[in-house]
């Protein structure tokens, strides 16, 4: 793992939840697929439900939250760049974001 040293608490564990998602999705999703099946039996349908369960807590993708790289704050982030609004507003004024202007009309 990379020094990750700049990332405050909230943002580091946000991190790990997407990387721990992303180790088992293949996994819940295959599960997933044979538990909503109605074809198969409803043993196997049981049994994928519970190896669904038994996945860790912080790898469901409800546990993702966008968060700014660089402040980790959670709320008024912009997906595309990953950035809160103040930290946006900065790097577009500094032209340190391709493809972004100042508004004007």
């Amino acid at each position: 793992m990379r020094a990750l040293g700049h990332l405050k608490h909230k943002a580091f564990r946000d991190l790990l939840c997407r990387r721990l998602f992303a180790e088992h999705e293949v996994e819940r999703q295959s599960n997933l697929y044979i538990y909503r099946n109605p074809e198969l039996p409803l043993r196997v349908r049981l049994e994928a439900k519970k190896r669904i369960e038994a996945l860790p807590t912080n790898a469901h993708p409800t546990k993702i939250k966008n968060r700014c790289i660089e402040t980790g704050r959670g709320r008024g982030v912009f997906r595309a760049f990953g950035l809160a609004r103040f930290p946006f507003r900065l790097k577009a004024l500094a032209n340190k974001l391709p493809g972004v202007r100042k508004a004007s009309w």
